[in-house]
């Protein structure tokens, strides 16, 4: 399968223009974050590139279910594909920032299962059964040959899976994966775990689309620009790690690098002052994936942000993407920082060379 290249965007009433150049760049794909205490709707923003837009795929990267009764998705998805139809990707997960920003847990995989599948089934034209307000009921669009949405288009499911339960539903599914992070080798092996747990389930290997999503600066400027593109572009994700860590939800890691141990205990120190006190999570999850907050400046170096992030000179990391797409993920997506878009024609020409 021909590696494909895609952008992903903190979802915002302009995003659609990145998404546009990207289209011009060539990409393959836009996605957009489903985070609405951070960002606007992602379904309007989608809409948006939807009309401005001609080839490029439109994905939800990723949808959280607990959000949008299922009728609802499943009518806003086949609206999108009546703009641009045949484009649109559904990519869901069980939720982590658009529910942590409500200090919320991830839903249970079994409830995202039912969900997906219902959303499908809608999709499909099909009646489903719904149970709803203590209710059982049976739904389905009731007029679609009006034209008036399309579910003609075949939408894809892409799902975004960590662990070897939510891996399994992938499989089970027979949908896309999705991945994130930076390690090489990590990424190498949750690859590897991916494909073995495919074909265990009885599917050709072959036919498993793996997309992944990292954050990394391009370092080809001089010294100071590197350190302040490293913090700009890719230090919100190093800093993500930490809002994770220090949820309650989140169970910390044994024997941590002594680094990162370090730099976690600052931000608990930081993390003990955050008010309301029954409500810290609103104040560890502003600027998720978006900016550094002012306090945690001090805490990140670009020297712990370029060790966490994919980031390098330009024969770098086409070599350390080059080899991800040796081994087997077939779409690479970079994650633009709001305000720092132009970053796209850096990464354009890294594509390029893969």
């Amino acid at each position: 399968m021909t590696v494909e290249f895609a952008v992903a965007v903190a979802s915002d009433t302009e995003s659609w223009k990145h998404v546009k150049r990207a289209e011009e760049l060539g990409f393959h794909a836009g996605w957009f974050y489903d985070t609405q205490l951070l960002n606007p709707d992602v379904f309007i923003c989608m809409a948006l590139a939807a009309a401005n837009t001609s080839k490029i795929r439109l994905g939800t990267g990723v949808l959280i279910p607990s959000n949008r009764i299922e009728p609802v998705t499943a009518n806003a998805l086949a609206t999108l594909n009546k703009l641009a139809p045949g484009r649109i990707d559904f990519g869901v997960g069980t939720g982590f920032t658009g529910r942590r920003t409500m200090g919320l847990k991830a839903i249970p995989l079994a409830r995202m299962k039912t969900y997906v599948q219902r959303v499908q089934s809608m999709l499909l034209g099909e009646t489903v059964d719904w149970d709803f307000e203590g209710h059982d009921r049976k739904i389905r669009f009731l007029n679609p040959e009006l034209g008036l949405i399309n579910i003609e288009d075949e939408i894809a499911l892409h799902i975004s899976a960590f662990g070897p339960k939510s891996r399994q539903l992938v499989a089970d599914l027979e949908a896309g994966w999705v991945n994130f992070g930076s390690n090489q080798d990590s990424l190498l092996r949750d690859l590897a775990t991916m494909q073995n747990t495919w074909e265990t389930a009885g599917n050709d290997v072959g036919t498993l689309h793996n997309t992944l999503f990292f954050l990394g600066a391009v370092l080809n400027g001089s010294d100071s620009e590197n350190k302040q593109k490293l913090l700009s572009q890719a230090g919100p994700g190093t800093a993500v790690m930490f809002h994770n860590m220090l949820d309650d939800a989140t169970p910390i890691p044994i024997n941590l690098p002594a680094s990162i141990s370090a730099t976690l205990d600052e931000y608990r120190r930081l993390h003990a002052a955050y008010e309301p006190a029954d409500a810290k999570y609103l104040s560890n999850h502003r600027g998720h994936l978006m900016f550094l907050r002012e306090e945690e400046k001090a805490l990140i170096t670009p020297e712990f942000v370029q060790a966490t992030s994919l980031s390098g000179t330009e024969d770098e990391l086409v070599d350390r993407l080059r080899q991800l797409a040796d081994a087997g993920y077939h779409q690479l997506v970079v994650q633009l920082v709001n305000g720092h878009e132009s970053a796209l024609e850096e990464w354009a020409d890294i594509f390029e060379k893969i």
